[in-house]
């Protein structure tokens, strides 16, 4: 599971039957920055996931990948790799806040 804003979105008007009617947004994994420890830097990479939660552009999710992406009961039968599994409200690291959807 890893943290990642959301960047964008992909529209498919052919894919496979059980896909039609899934969003699909692309998302940016971040990471702690290693210098100060005191706030998330991208890593760079990008992601197309599946989202049942109706994140938006520049949300910060969590993000699932692999066997676990397929565990929900919405996405049990989807030929998927990569799914938003929440909406961060914040994330802290040794007790400082280093994101807030507030803000």
């Amino acid at each position: 599971m890893f943290v990642a804003r959301v960047t964008g979105s992909v529209v498919s008007t052919q894919k496979v039957g059980t896909m039609t009617g899934h969003k699909l947004l692309i998302v940016e994994p971040y990471r702690l920055d290693a210098a100060n420890r005191d706030q998330l830097v991208t890593t760079g990479r990008t992601f197309v996931t599946v989202d049942t939660l109706g994140a938006g552009i520049d949300d910060m999710v969590l993000v699932v990948q692999g066997s676990s992406a397929r565990l929900t009961p919405e996405t049990k039968d989807l030929p998927i790799d990569a799914m938003i599994i929440g909406i961060v409200d914040t994330v802290s690291i040794d007790r400082q806040k280093v994101y807030s959807r507030q803000d």
